[in-house]
């Protein structure tokens, strides 16, 4: 698909919206692991997201990729090695605990890029009627847009949050969010996004 010649249609978010936090686990977040990157300024912004998500009482998702047997994503463990340290029940796997995540907000747990593939994201956000995603999380080139293309396909309005997603590559974090925004989401900055989930509680 030429991109150059598309007219540009900006969606947002619809009146109800969830926040879907993909792969923010310390196996990402920890330079440490061959899988992570140091990434202070996408966890703020996720925090300032999880915050008014809350505040709102709006559905919040986490998502993590955990591998509980060798039979698992085979392929993609052995494109990408590393992802066989993401076993369950280790550090790499939990979520970041600078994201404070509450017991009543649901982890996905996944064993491909997308957080929709075989797992019950779609059935759990149809029963609280979501009708809009706002994703964020690591990385952003991988189940970051994996997660994004995958919502549009099951309609959803799609808004990724630019400060608060992230990439070990910046020249792919930045040509992802350029073709994510061309075709299969709305790149939106934080402040766009707290505005926009003011403005629809209040009436609410």
């Amino acid at each position: 698909m030429n991109t150059n010649n598309l007219e540009q249609t900006y969606l947002g978010l619809a009146a109800k919206p969830a926040l879907l936090v993909v792969d923010v686990i310390n196996g990402f977040t920890d330079p440490a692991c061959p899988l992570g990157t140091h990434c202070p300024d996408v966890i703020t912004a996720n925090c300032q997201l999880l915050e008014i998500f809350r505040a709102k009482a709006l559905p919040v998702f986490f998502t993590t990729v955990v591998y509980h047997n060798d039979q698992q994503a085979t392929v993609f463990r052995a494109k990408v090695p590393a992802l066989n340290l993401l076993e369950a029940g280790s550090h790499w796997v939990e979520v970041d605990s600078r994201l404070g995540r509450l017991v009543s907000e649901p982890l996905i747990e996944k064993q491909w890029a997308s957080a929709f593939y075989q797992t019950d994201l779609h059935q759990q956000m149809r029963a609280l009627s979501t009708d809009s995603l706002v994703i964020t999380g690591l990385t952003t080139s991988g189940c970051v847009r994996a997660s994004a293309v995958d919502a549009l396909q099951h309609n959803y309005q799609v808004v990724v949050v630019e400060e608060a997603v992230g990439d070990r590559n910046r020249e792919a974090h930045r040509a992802n969010l350029f073709d994510l925004n061309a075709k299969y989401a709305d790149v939106q900055s934080v402040a766009q996004v707290l505005a926009f989930i003011k403005s629809i509680t209040a009436t609410q």
